[in-house]
């Protein structure tokens, strides 16, 4: 009989590619993950794993029990869901993992209307990068991830994860207020390419997202200035350091004085945020009702799916 705890731990190797890794998801020692795994393969009776100098990987026999692991897994999320139905669990905490824009429009908003409707759901917010917040979901340290599209991400038909769109929004080009392109309606994208830029830091989703556009409009953003704050890439701009994209949703609200905002004409970055739970957890009494919530303020800010 094979023991599920040890196929949460293959899963978690397997998706941080170390057991040292894995090991700190799962609060666990790296000796204690190592003696799971043995005791994981005398269980099979297969080599599940290939242990090399850059992490660990996969046996064909490894792939083909954590395909089972991805389905079982997601079948005990789904007892659970179904378990706390029947015991009418809409009381209990949820803890809820953004990026600081996300919980500015949508967490925040779903918040107050949960407080109204669902008194008993209590949300617990963790700031968390568009690429940080799935992995959180996945190791069980955040209930629901508010995500967005980067290169790498896991897709919607990802055995692990179960996704809802919620929004699409575009980035605009920030300028400075002097600068020669600051008096036109829309700016081509393709006329900044011998600016300074400002932009994330390399591994913030944005930051591809934003390479990507500037590869789209045939040049390589010249990136001389980072920052994950997108007020700061205002600011930044305003002095005249250079220009910048900025998703449209982070320049509510901002100061603009010295800087001018434009929209971009032709293909450019576009920002898709979805909400993420395990697979098989969808239906929780406890989660359903905070994935309506984040859909109907993610409705509210106009924007489209």
């Amino acid at each position: 009989m094979i023991d599920p705890r040890r196929l949460r731990i293959l899963r978690a190797v397997a998706d941080h590619r170390t057991v040292t890794a894995a090991a700190a998801a799962l609060y666990l020692t790296p000796s204690a993950v190592s003696q799971q795994l043995s005791a994981l393969e005398q269980e099979t009776g297969h080599t599940l794993l290939l242990r090399g100098g850059k992490g660990v990987r996969l046996t064909p026999a490894g792939e083909i029990l954590l395909t089972h692991t991805h389905a079982m897994l997601a079948r005990l999320e789904r007892a659970e869901s179904e378990l706390a139905a029947y015991a009418d669990g809409t009381t209990g905490a949820v803890t809820v993992a953004a990026f600081a824009t996300g919980i500015t429009e949508l967490v925040a908003p779903a918040l107050r209307a949960l407080a109204d409707g669902h008194p008993g759901i209590g949300i617990r917010v963790r700031d968390a990068e568009g690429d940080e917040s799935l992995p959180l979901v996945l190791d069980g340290e955040a209930d629901i991830a508010v995500a967005v599209e980067y290169r790498g991400a896991p897709g919607p038909d990802d055995p692990r994860l179960f996704r809802v769109p919620l929004h699409a929004e575009p980035f605009d080009a920030v300028l400075p207020a002097t600068h020669p392109l600051g008096g036109l309606a829309r700016i081509e994208l393709a006329a900044l390419a011998d600016s300074d830029w400002i932009g994330p830091h390399p591994g913030n989703p944005c930051h591809d997202m934003v390479v990507r556009a500037g590869e789209r409009a045939g040049f390589t953003p010249r990136l001389v200035h980072a920052s994950d704050d997108f007020h700061a890439h205002v600011a930044l701009a305003a002095a005249g350091a250079g220009v910048a994209l900025v998703p449209r949703s982070a320049l509510r609200g901002t100061e603009l004085r010295g800087a001018v905002v434009r929209p971009v004409s032709g293909p450019a970055a576009t920002r898709r945020v979805f909400a993420a739970v395990r697979r098989g957890a969808e239906d929780h009494p406890l989660f359903r009702p905070v994935l309506d919530a984040l859909g109907t303020a993610a409705t509210a800010l106009g924007t489209t799916s």
